[in-house]
């Protein structure tokens, strides 16, 4: 179970043998080398932890510092550092800041698709013969036993986990190459483990710890309120209005010397629209979305780093490693597939301190776009058919495996079926996806027909999860409270007054629900409880009427406390 508290050093700690010898060492260096004069919340918290010698999740806000984290401790561990990261512009991002760095912080490098044999060859003799400290790779490479290997000999002192959210089928990013990554860690000889994530849900964070088997983890939450983020929520009835309702906010925004800005749409045509609209309108604006060519979408990223735009467009494949401090607004056209997602989106404004705006461009009718996203569950059948294929390939010793165009060749489906069911059932421990996206069977893989079943019950419960995040993007939307209540009570942190910065705090109608409810609840904020039809949950939000409970199985559900009590449809467990 994760605790709260670092343990003693061992004898032998390279960062020191007391925790204010380490507590000195790491204010030292981060004031001469990264130039800091105080911490953030949570900051030095985690890099205590760290140095003295425990895994260790922390859960920062957007904008907090957390590469700070590793750049710090990962100077008084003895031993190189590996750090896994989603994407390569984000690796490169962070080799380009250490490299800045590199006479006090250690020479950083990449491992990735994109460099040559012998680019990812000198990368790795680097980190083996102590050059490199700082080693960053997407967990794709970790599913290459030669660079295992190459890792394993180095011993890592550090292997962290960035954007740690991506390992749970619970987090709004999940991505199944996270899933390998206990295992590795173990092939590794179990190195010191930092997790980071700017959002993460109590199960979520759970389920972190538990599948990159973290030992003992210390569990750093730093808070998830962004003041400075004013919350805002535009209704309109008509398609035609909110799309004009888009173009005056952003208009109103940049014209009164707030920007720059980022515009959400759910949709690569939306993006292009309204990108064109705004220029039309005389803005310097540009579109961004994954259909468009690495040059253009590049260049359109160092645009916007330079100043040279008012605002993108874009859906959100403009998102992890945007880190632009002075965003001034994030408008979403549409609603997010879930509140986790928004979340991460708006925090991408103000995290230079500074006030910053985040408003949402309602329209009760987009959510069906959003549950249309959300649902859907492959047949059993398509599921047995790409299982089949890929053990069959296995088994008549097609060494490559099979990828998805051979799929679309062999069952004439699209690719993008073809590639979640390869997802599912990678996560269902029936194949094992390579950096190239090809499939081979997974070591103790069930028969085609048992993985088909477990894969399609798997899909039925992320459609529900899916589901119930939509219903809590609407009560967000809709819900006549302080914004930031709702908001930071989806992440089971209780704001026990209004904010005074959302539109409904200055409309006065949050007043009528302020905090914590006036009587003593059988069901605080973190009670584990069982519902009697859906099963074990987490209470996350305590209202006077009302709670929000977060159910293994259903997702997020909003109960009347009247009708939880007379019926007794809750009761506390463990």
């Amino acid at each position: 179970m994760p605790r709260t508290t670092t343990p003693a050093a061992s004898d032998d700690n390279p960062a020191g043998n007391s925790a204010s010898v380490r507590t000195r060492r790491i204010r030292e260096f981060a004031r001469e080398v990264l130039g800091y004069e105080g911490f953030r919340p949570g900051q030095e918290r985690a890099m205590q932890a760290v140095v003295g010698g425990s895994d260790t999740l922390a859960v920062l806000p957007s904008g907090a510092g957390k590469t700070a984290i590793y750049q710090v401790a990962g100077q008084l561990l003895d031993g190189p550092v590996v750090v896994v990261s989603p994407l390569i512009a984000l690796q490169r991002d962070q080799v380009d800041r250490l490299s800045e760095l590199e006479e006090r912080a250690g020479r950083a490098a990449q491992l990735n698709s994109t460099l040559s044999a012998g680019a990812q060859q000198e990368a790795l003799d680097g980190l083996r013969d102590g050059t490199v400290r700082f080693l960053f790779l997407a967990p794709e490479q970790l599913t290459k036993g030669e660079v295992v290997e190459a890792i394993a000999e180095a011993k890592p002192a550090l292997f962290v986990v960035d954007e740690a959210h991506c390992v749970s089928a619970w987090g709004h990013d999940f991505r199944p190459d996270y899933l390998r990554l206990g295992s590795v860690i173990d092939q590794l000889g179990r190195p010191t483990v930092l997790a980071l994530t700017a959002t993460a849900a109590p199960p979520v964070r759970a389920e972190i710890v538990e599948l990159l088997s973290m030992r003992d983890a210390e569990v750093v939450v730093a808070g998830f309120d962004r003041p400075e983020i004013r919350l805002e929520v535009d209704h309109y009835a008509d398609a035609h209005g909110k799309e004009q309702g888009v173009l005056d906010r952003v208009l109103a925004e940049i014209g009164e010397g707030r920007g720059p800005g980022i515009v959400y749409s759910a949709t690569r045509k939306g993006t292009e629209t309204i990108a064109g609209q705004l220029t039309d309108r005389g803005l310097r604006a540009r579109h961004y979305h994954a259909g468009l060519n690495k040059a253009l979408r590049e260049d359109t990223q160092r645009a916007w780093m330079a100043d040279e735009l008012d605002v993108v467009v874009a859906t959100t494949a403009f998102g992890m490693g945007i880190d632009k401090p002075d965003t001034r607004f994030v408008i979403h056209a549409e609603p997010a597939d879930s509140v986790d997602s928004y979340y991460q989106e708006i925090g991408r404004a103000g995290r230079d301190g500074e006030p910053a705006l985040a408003v949402l461009v309602y329209r009760q009718e987009d959510l069906g776009l959003r549950r249309f996203f959300a649902a859907g569950t492959p047949a059993e059948e398509e599921l047995q058919q790409v299982a089949g294929l890929v053990q069959a390939a296995a088994a008549a010793g097609i060494d490559d495996g099979v990828d998805v165009p051979a799929l679309r060749e062999e069952t004439g489906r699209a690719a993008t079926p073809l590639a979640r069911d390869l997802n599912l059932l990678e996560q269902v421990a029936a194949v094992v996806l390579d950096e190239e996206g090809a499939a081979f069977p997974a070591e103790g893989a069930p028969p085609p027909g048992e993985a088909a079943e477990r894969a399609r019950q798997l899909a039925e419960h992320h459609e529900k999860v899916d589901q119930s995040r939509v219903e809590m993007m609407r009560g967000y939307a809709e819900t006549t409270d302080c914004r930031r209540q709702f908001l930071l009570g989806y992440f089971g942190e209780q704001l026990d007054s209004p904010c005074g910065n959302c539109d409904n705090c200055t409309a006065g109608t949050a007043h009528d629900n302020a905090g914590e409810p006036d009587f003593d609840t059988p069901f605080p904020v973190g009670t584990a409880v069982e519902h009697t039809g859906w099963g074990a949950g987490a209470v996350m939000r305590v209202e006077d009427d009302r709670i929000t409970v977060l159910f293994d199985e259903v997702g997020y559900k909003t109960l009347a406390l009247a009708a939880v009590l007379e019926h007794d449809l809750l009761r506390p467990r463990g």
